[in-house]
């Protein structure tokens, strides 16, 4: 996102007339979790300095630091000193998504997943890479990864970024160090007969990770091309 982000961590780029991060932070209060742990890099401080503890906002925010970038998997192992002992869910600070959680959460409850992937179809997805689901929303394959026993490879749909989780994850996490948790993690879950499955979203998504993307998701912002809902303030 350079050279926005020269001066400025990318959570605090303005899109839709507002910091990235106020978006998931919607997101969150919209589901009614208002426990909320930021991982912090490049200027962290800025956003410590924006968001504080949380309290005017209603929320309750704890910070972990990354002096070396841990990546997707190190980044949340090294949270879950903050993260308690029962599930919860974690989003990208440069995606926006207009997703009502509730009926997600309570999908992976029902479920007894350990991991509920929230995934959608996208024209560029085979670029990205896939996840492929069973009817009952089983993961039979993650990326070039397939389950034990699976009789084929499931539905393509591609990942959004959102991910709830319980805490047996964290007995497939690679310590010390920085690793992926969806190179990692996931193809060692999927392996042992873990219960992953995908929960699948048709709403609005965008992600805002490049001055491209930015120029893009502010003209269909403009041009309210997605129907977001109305607690995320952009319709």
């Amino acid at each position: 996102m350079r050279p926005l982000t020269l001066r400025k961590p990318k959570p605090l780029i303005d899109v839709g007339g507002r910091p990235l991060i106020d978006f998931a932070l919607a997101t969150l209060a919209a589901a009614d979790i208002r426990h909320v742990v930021i991982n912090l890099h490049h200027l962290g401080e800025q956003i410590r300095d924006y968001l504080g503890d949380g309290r005017t906002r209603g929320f309750a925010i704890d910070y972990s630091y990354e002096p070396v970038l841990q990546g997707s998997g190190g980044g949340i192992r090294d949270a879950q000193r903050f993260l308690g002992s029962g599930t919860f869910v974690t989003l990208n600070a440069d995606t926006l998504i207009g997703i009502d959680l509730r009926p997600f959460l309570d999908q992976h409850r029902e479920r007894g997943a350990a991991v509920s992937l929230v995934l959608r179809k996208d024209p560029a997805m085979d670029r990205f890479g896939t996840i492929g689901i069973a009817p009952d929303g089983r993961v039979r394959r993650f990326l070039a990864h397939m389950a034990p026993s699976a009789p084929d490879s499931g539905e393509p749909f591609m990942f959004t970024g959102v991910q709830i989780l319980d805490q047996r994850v964290f007995d497939y996490m690679a310590s010390p160090g920085p690793f992926s948790i969806t190179e990692y993690t996931y193809p060692k879950m999927l392996a042992a007969g873990e219960p992953l499955f995908g929960a699948v979203f048709a709403g609005p998504w965008l992600t805002v990770g490049t001055p491209d993307e930015l120029d893009a998701a502010e003209a269909a912002l403009r041009r309210r091309a997605l129907d977001w809902p109305a607690w995320m303030g952009l319709s």
